[in-house]
């Protein structure tokens, strides 16, 4: 199994109010009063307190084509990954140089070459570095990269993976588009960048050192993943491709979806390990939005306590996308009081609809603080 030993976040320093956002927005997709005034209402409702955005606030009413968006995702989304990924190799304490993988993951932007080949470029990695690019993983890019990253250190237990994460959503706002979906999404999704550095078992990293300082956030081993499609969903979450660019696709029903095939997907990837939900103490689940987040607590009959790092993630940055789960994980593992060896679920969704999980355990010391334990009648 591989070992999660840093992870790296980076979020755009353009950052805003929702309240701030909602009124540039608003006219931006309607100019129908009733319109703009419930995108105004889903905005205040969404969880959110402030969004970091890709450009200033006042360009979004001039971006107006998908070429000159993705011209600027190429070159944020360039500089975002390089911060995230320079500040994970760094507490690693590798170099660029000690990379053998990249996998990207994102949902925002295109290009050819790849994201992956402008961070390479930029950060220094070796030429021979092995790449793998994925788009399409939406929302659900983070837990899937992270168990695929996992699933090639497995067959090169000696080497360094690097997954980056990024995500510019605020780049695909489409004008006059007054839909409810468009609305909402309006409201949800912001921009930002995580990267998690993963090595081989066989590698040095893979094991503690003794009298090393301890890193900014606990060390973690992959210990499986799970992956499920639901039939008869496609049409509920992800991207129609229009003359404009990405159009959102998202289902009022994605909640209750959710609620009716969590519970199976985790205990499906829990039972292989002798374990059930409620002997999980951690859980990292990507920041959808209120709704989502209340449909995994229902679902699994979790505490609040056990979303704290969902909805502060959620009310600082908002829905990252693929990225939001990644971001999750740093506050958790920064965070994290659970005894060594601890199971740890990390959760996350996206088209298809998928649910992707992976099944982590805690490696190093706790962080200082009492270990809170589960309430009793937790599912089993």
């Amino acid at each position: 199994m591989s070992r999660v030993v840093a992870v790296g976040t980076a979020l755009p320093d353009r950052r805003h109010s929702q309240a701030e956002i909602a009124e540039v927005v608003a006219p931006i997709v309607t100019d129908d009063p009733v319109r703009a005034a419930l995108a105004r209402r889903l905005h205040a409702h969404a969880g959110i307190e402030h969004r970091h955005l890709a450009l200033p606030l006042d360009a979004y009413a001039g971006l107006r084509t998908f070429g000159a968006a993705n011209d600027v995702f190429l070159e944020v989304a360039t500089d975002l990954a390089a911060d995230a990924a320079a500040r994970a190799l760094a507490e690693a304490g590798l170099r660029p140089g000690d990379v053998d993988h990249v996998v990207l993951t994102s949902v925002t932007g295109i290009g050819a070459p790849s994201v992956d080949v402008l961070l390479a470029e930029r950060l220094g990695l070796r030429s021979d570095v092995r790449r793998t690019p994925s788009f399409g993983w939406g929302c659900a890019g983070g837990a899937a990269g992270l168990a695929r990253t996992d699933d090639l250190l497995r067959g090169r237990p000696r080497d360094v993976a690097l997954l980056v994460a990024v995500e510019l959503c605020s780049l695909t706002l489409q004008h006059g588009d007054d839909s409810t979906a468009n609305l909402a999404a309006s409201g949800l999704f912001g921009d930002g960048a995580a990267a998690v550095v993963l090595v081989g078992d066989e590698h040095p990293l893979s094991r503690p050192r003794p009298g090393a300082a301890a890193p900014a956030h606990r060390p973690a081993r992959v210990v499986d993943s799970r992956s499920t499609l639901h039939p008869g969903t496609t049409g509920d979450l992800g991207w129609r491709v229009g003359d404009t660019g990405f159009e959102v696709v998202l289902s009022a029903r994605l909640p209750d979806l959710v609620g009716a095939h969590l519970l199976g997907d985790v205990k499906a990837l829990l039972v292989e390990h002798d374990l059930v939900p409620a002997q999980v103490p951690t859980w990292v689940v990507h920041a959808g939005g209120p709704r989502i987040l209340d449909a995994v607590r229902d679902a699994l009959d979790l505490d609040e306590q056990d979303l704290r790092h969902s909805r502060a993630s959620l009310r600082e940055a908002g829905n990252l996308s693929s990225a939001s789960v990644l971001h999750v994980l740093a506050a958790t593992l920064e965070a994290s009081t659970a005894p060594p060896g601890s199971p740890a679920v990390l959760v996350a969704f996206g088209p298809g609809v998928s649910t992707e999980l992976v099944l982590l355990r805690l490696d190093g010391a706790p962080r200082s603080g009492p270990v809170r334990a589960r309430t009793a009648g937790a599912v089993a």
